[in-house]
């Protein structure tokens, strides 16, 4: 092949063709192969026809049989109060576990009731609340003094009370002097005590301690 002196300038010779290069094709080596097959009628081939699509799809349609609901017949046959695929031994740790909480949230509840019970004040008494008298036996020291009045005397020393008692701000305002030693003065005498801070008698019972005190204020 020339080989040019100056690229760009054609060389002086003929043109040079392209090369073709053909290639056996795949239907040209299978017509090859049937060339060298016997005749159709010296092997005994049969030809027979194809069933076109329709005939063979009407032949291989078959009509499937009716699937019968197991699960529906056989919940319907299971006894009341039982559960299907649910084992005795799972029912019975639930149950368990359920008496075991409940009894757990009662104990939890008496112990709560029971602080309740036991942080909550007591009920202070009040100055109507008076105790009843107690009689003194005939003889007996009187534990409150030597002339003690008390609720169900009566007399011109009940009257002396009313009269002291009733010069004592807010503790027996307008209160009856007819010398009878009742509710009234009972607790009148009761707040006298309460509110002075008289210890030495009982409430509501008119003693030496309260005597001695109500007299240095109502004078002797």
């Amino acid at each position: 092949m020339p080989t040019p002196s100056d690229r760009g300038v054609p060389p002086d010779g003929p043109p040079i063709e392209p090369i073709r290069v053909l290639r056996p094709r795949r239907t040209d080596a299978l017509a090859e192969l049937m060339k060298d097959l016997p005749p159709r009628a010296a092997v005994g081939y049969e030809s027979f026809a194809l069933p076109g699509p329709q005939a063979a799809t009407e032949d291989a349609t078959e009509e499937l049989p009716p699937v019968r609901d197991d699960r529906a017949r056989r919940s319907r046959d299971l006894p009341r109060g039982r559960m299907p695929g649910l084992p005795r031994a799972a029912v019975a740790a639930a149950v368990t576990a359920a008496a075991v909480i409940g009894f757990g949230c009662a104990l939890l509840l008496a112990d709560r009731g029971e602080s309740a019970a036991a942080a909550a004040p007591r009920p202070s008494a009040t100055v109507s609340e008076a105790p009843t008298p107690t009689p003194t036996a005939s003889g007996a020291t009187d534990p409150d003094g030597p002339g003690t009045l008390r609720q169900g005397d009566s007399g011109p020393e009940v009257s002396d009370l009313q009269e002291r008692l009733r010069h004592i701000p807010n503790v027996y305002d307008n209160g009856s002097t007819d010398g009878t030693y009742d509710t009234t003065l009972t607790e009148a005498v009761a707040r006298f005590q309460l509110w002075y801070g008289i210890r030495g008698d009982e409430d509501g019972v008119y003693g030496d301690d309260t005597r001695r005190d109500l007299e240095s204020r109502t004078g002797g």
